[in-house]
């Protein structure tokens, strides 16, 4: 039996969301694929929603660049190329659905060309609180004691830490980005069980060179970090 709760009432709410991670995970996962055309009518049956509910949720997917909404209400899936993967919810579903090594690729060459720019930034504009939380990130690096999932945290909240120091707005905005990646990089790495170097000494460095004020310094101790990661995780 269809829903018949809309979109405004907290039950409507509900059954929004739901149906929103449902066809973005079709989506994202192959089971849609490009060109394939999403009808209220059989979004309704396959859902169990009302037409409303489906309407809105094509809506949502078509503002974040995965379908596009006809005046009826239907959808057509988009090509992969116009997802708005910057978007934390298309990003998030991506990395749900499986992302290749060349998802991670593509993702380490952003951070190359972003986060060494934004350490040098940092190591010009960072206040003191900028250099307790990082400080702090390195700390509780240190003591991770072996945790491999104290160790993600410890990374991401390193990472994002030092786009805040940048103190460019842009840049500051980019952990929504590149944290969610980064973690899911770190996880599969640490349940394949490769033995790596502990990351506490390069990230330190970047750190030291913070603190110092050497831009150049710390441009390049976040390049060699970024670089050995990558050597590291191959």
């Amino acid at each position: 039996m269809t829903q018949s709760g809309n979109a405004a009432s907290p039950a409507g709410r509900g059954m929004h969301k739901v149906t929103v991670e449902a066809l973005a995970t079709r989506i994202l996962d192959g089971t849609y694929g490009e060109g394939d055309a999403l009808s209220l009518a059989d979004l309704m049956t396959e859902l169990d929603v009302s037409q409303t509910v489906a309407r809105e949720a094509i809506k949502v997917l078509a503002a974040k660049g995965l379908v596009d909404a006809s005046q009826k209400g239907d959808g057509l899936v988009r090509p992969r190329e116009d997802w708005n993967l910057l978007d934390s919810d298309v990003l998030r579903w991506k990395l749900a659905a499986g992302a290749s090594s060349d998802f991670f690729a593509d993702m380490l060459e952003l951070r190359r060309s972003i986060e060494p720019a934004a350490a040098a930034l940092a190591a010009e504009r960072r206040t003191d609180d900028d250099l307790a939380a990082l400080d702090a990130a390195l700390s509780a690096m240190a003591a991770t004691d072996g945790d491999p999932e104290l160790l993600v945290r410890a990374d991401a909240s390193f990472h994002t830490a030092m786009l805040l120091a940048s103190n460019n707005r842009f840049y500051a905005q980019l952990h929504r980005v590149i944290v969610p990646v980064l973690i899911q990089r770190d996880r599969a790495v640490q349940a394949g069980g490769d033995e790596i170097d502990h990351p506490h000494a390069a990230h330190a460095a970047v750190v030291e060179a913070v603190r110092n004020r050497d831009v150049d310094d710390a441009y390049m101790a976040m390049l060699e970090l970024l670089d050995k990661s990558a050597r590291e995780h191959r």
